[in-house]
C-alpha cells in the first residue's frame, strides 16, 4: 500500500511546482513514486519539464507520470461494468451502449481519478502516490468520497428497509433476481456479491482517508493575504473530510515570521522560488513528509470519558452546527459536512455538550 500526498491552497500558489519537486525528492531517496496530475491541459507537462499522457511511463530512475484523462477513464471504466454486468446478467443490456460514445457529466471526474488512485494503489506497484490534484474544496470533496457514499449506503439502506415500499418488495426481490441474475439472491438487497464489493472498496477508503500513514495533505500559500486565509480555511475543511494535515509550505517569502500562529501546531517549512531548470534547492527544501501522523488527528473518539473530538481549525462555534440522528453525530463547518458513526458504547447516547477548546471541537455524552 502507497503513502498518498497532496497538496492544497489556493491556485497560484505553486501546487503543482511543489508536487513535482515532492515527487523527485522521494525518487531520489530510493522510493518508488507516481505523480498523478489532475490537469489534463498543458500546463503540467511544461512545468514538468517532460511529456506526459494518460498512460503511466517512467520519466526517471524510481519516478513514473501520468495525466488523469476523464474521457479515457471513462471508457475504462465502463467497460469494467460491463464486463461484470455479463458476470451478474443472464442477458446483459449495457453491451449496446459503447464507451467511446459517453459524455463526461459534473462530478465524474473525481469520482474516476479517485477510482484511478485506488487501482495505482491496489497495483502495489508504488510506495507513494504523489497527487497534484484540484488543491481545494473540490479537491477535498474527492477525498471525502468514500466515507460520504458509505453514509448514503448506510442511511438508505435502513430507511429501504423500513419503508413500507422495502417491506413490500422484499418478499418478491430473491424470485425477481433469480430470474435475471446468474448468482443466488437472498436476504438483504445491500448485501449481495455484487454490491458487497464496493461496500469493500468504500470501506477501505474510507480507512485509508483516516490513516495518516496513508493519506495526507499539505497546505500550501504565499505572504498573499488570501492565500493564507484559504489555506486555513482548507486546514478546516480537510478535518470535516478527515485527512490529516502535515504542515504548511510558505512559497515565494523568504521571512516565516509573517505567518505568526496562523497555522499552530503544523510546522512551517520555507521554500525558495523554483528557478528554471534547477530543481535541487526547492528539493533539499521541502519538509519530512514521513511525519503527517505527529500531527493532531481529524476526529478521536474516548469511550471511557464518554466524549468525540475534532479538530476544527479555522472555525469557531458560530460557524459549526452538530445534530445527532440515531447511531451518527453530523458536524457542519463552513461548507462541509461530516457524519461520524458512533462506536458501540455511545450509540443510544444524547449529546450533553459541545465545546471549542484550543481548536477542537469536544463533544461530551
Amino acid at each position: 500500500m502507497a503513502l498518498i500526498l497532496t497538496f492544497l491552497g489556493k491556485g497560484g500558489v505553486g501546487r503543482t511546482t511543489i508536487a513535482i519537486a515532492a515527487a523527485k525528492r522521494l525518487a531520489s531517496q530510493g522510493k518508488s513514486v507516481l505523480l498523478v496530475s489532475q490537469d489534463s491541459g498543458p500546463g503540467f507537462a511544461i512545468s514538468l519539464g517532460e511529456a506526459v499522457s494518460a498512460e503511466v511511463r517512467e520519466i526517471a530512475s524510481r519516478l513514473w507520470v501520468v495525466q488523469l484523462q476523464t474521457a479515457a477513464l471513462l471508457e475504462r471504466s465502463w467497460e469494467e461494468l460491463k464486463q461484470l454486468e455479463a458476470q451478474y446478467l443472464r442477458t446483459p443490456f449495457f453491451k449496446e451502449v459503447f464507451g467511446q460514445e459517453l459524455g463526461v457529466l459534473p462530478g465524474m471526474d473525481e469520482a474516476l481519478a479517485l477510482n484511478a488512485l485506488r487501482e495505482y494503489d491496489a497495483s502495489g506497484q508504488y510506495e507513494v502516490i504523489i497527487l497534484d490534484g484540484l488543491g481545494g474544496k473540490a479537491g477535498l470533496r474527492m477525498l471525502g468520497m468514500p466515507e460520504i457514499m458509505g453514509w448514503y449506503t448506510r442511511r438508505f439502506r435502513q430507511v429501504f428497509a423500513d419503508s413500507d415500499l422495502g417491506k413490500t418488495l422484499s418478499p418478491f426481490l430473491q424470485p425477481i433476481a433469480s430470474a435475471v441474475l446468474n448468482v443466488s439472491w437472498s436476504g438483504d438487497i445491500f448485501n449481495q456479491p455484487m454490491t458487497q464489493q464496493a461496500t469493500n472498496w468504500l470501506e477501505q477508503g474510507r480507512q485509508a482517508i483516516a490513516d495518516p500513514d496513508r493519506v495526507a495533505a499539505y497546505l500550501v500559500t504565499t505572504p498573499d493575504a488570501a492565500a493564507i486565509a484559504t489555506a486555513q480555511h482548507l486546514w478546516g475543511g480537510a478535518q470535516q473530510v478527515g485527512v490529516t494535515v502535515g504542515g504548511v509550505i510558505l512559497n515565494q517569502a523568504s521571512d516565516p515570521g509573517i505567518l505568526g500562529q496562523t497555522f499552530a501546531p503544523l510546522p512551517l517549512t520555507t521554500v525558495p522560488t523554483q528557478v528554471v531548470n534547477d530543481w535541487q534547492p526547492l528539493i533539499e527544501a521541502l519538509p519530512d513528509f514521513s511525519s503527517a501522523a505527529q500531527m493532531p488527528r481529524p476526529i478521536a473518539v474516548n469511550v471511557a470519558e464518554q466524549k468525540v473530538s475534532l479538530f476544527l481549525p479555522g472555525f469557531d462555534k458560530k460557524q459549526v452546527k452538530l445534530t445527532q440522528y440515531g447511531p451518527e453525530i453530523t458536524i457542519e463547518a463552513g461548507d462541509q459536512r461530516r457524519n461520524v458513526f458512533l462506536p458501540e458504547a455511545l450509540r443510544g447516547k444524547s449529546v450533553k455538550s459541545a465545546k471549542f477548546q484550543d481548536g477542537f471541537l469536544i463533544i461530551s455524552f
